[in-house]
């Protein structure tokens, strides 16, 4: 396969599942494997209003998401200049007292693991509501880079292989701490006390959903419990969202990407 063809492969995967409806249901787990770093739980604990809007952090993420996969050129920069001016100060020197990390949201070894929580909870979550492999999807995995490429992170950082990316996403996973404040971030965010009426309503089902697709130890350090009642309750959704993707629309399945690709053209120009 030529270079051309591969780019379009990799392309076509990418804009073609990114966009998917379903897999919000994988974004909750992608912002708890977040918090759950101690540099970036630390840093979105001190540098942005997590606590107060937790679900900001969600709206903006989709917003890159959607921009790199399927928006205009004018699009992705308004996306890439909003959140490398979001990142900019977003830096603190270890604290030998508190003994807390240093970090950077411009620190490409972060954003390497936030770009590979988004990819991790895709896949996880497309391979149980979406036709095909995704889960052995190498061209897929490949596109993924662009996410951390985008910004400071190195595509020579991204694992180059998906077993390669299987082993840094362990060997991360070994090294995450979970702390009280962590938690009480976790809890705000099922909570969603700003969030409109339709959304908090939604939000103890997302919160099983959530629970239930986490990897074991993280959802262990959060202290939630997989009792058979949020088993049962992350099965039916599962269900119900599977059947929902085969048969409605492709219009409908991505009236999300679209409403945020105009939320980001009104960001453009104010």
């Amino acid at each position: 396969m030529d270079q051309d063809a591969k780019e379009n492969e990799q392309t076509n995967a990418f804009s073609r599942i990114a966009p998917e409806a379903g897999l919000l249901l994988g974004a909750g787990r992608a912002i708890l494997m977040q918090l759950a770093h101690p540099q970036i739980g630390l840093a979105i604990d001190k540098h942005s209003d997590f606590a107060s809007n937790p679900l900001s952090r969600l709206i903006h993420t989709l917003g890159y998401i959607y921009a790199l996969s399927n928006g205009t050129a004018e699009q992705q920069r308004t996306m890439i200049n909003y959140v490398n001016a979001a990142h900019r100060n977003v830096h603190s020197p270890r604290d030998l007292v508190k003994k807390t990390p240093a970090y950077s949201a411009l620190d490409p070894k972060l954003q390497l693991w936030v770009a590979a929580t988004l990819f991790d909870s895709a896949r996880v979550i497309a391979a149980q509501v979406l036709p095909g492999d995704i889960q052995h999807n190498e061209a897929l995995y490949r596109q993924y880079t662009r996410l951390g490429r985008a910004l400071q992170m190195p595509s020579t950082f991204w694992p180059a292989t998906l077993g390669e990316f299987d082993q840094y996403v362990i060997q991360t996973q070994e090294k995450l701490c979970v702390n009280e404040r962590i938690r009480a971030l976790a809890d705000e965010l099922f909570t969603g006390r700003n969030a409109p009426w339709w959304i908090r309503w939604g939000l103890p089902l997302i919160r099983d959903v959530t629970i239930a697709q986490l990897p074991t130890g993280i959802r262990e350090q959060f202290g939630f419990v997989l009792s058979r009642k949020i088993y049962r309750r992350n099965a039916a959704v599962i269900r119900v969202v599977r059947w929902a993707t085969r048969i409605l629309p492709v219009w409908i399945r991505h009236l999300p990407m679209r409403l945020m690709l105009r939320r980001i053209d009104q960001l453009a120009q104010d």
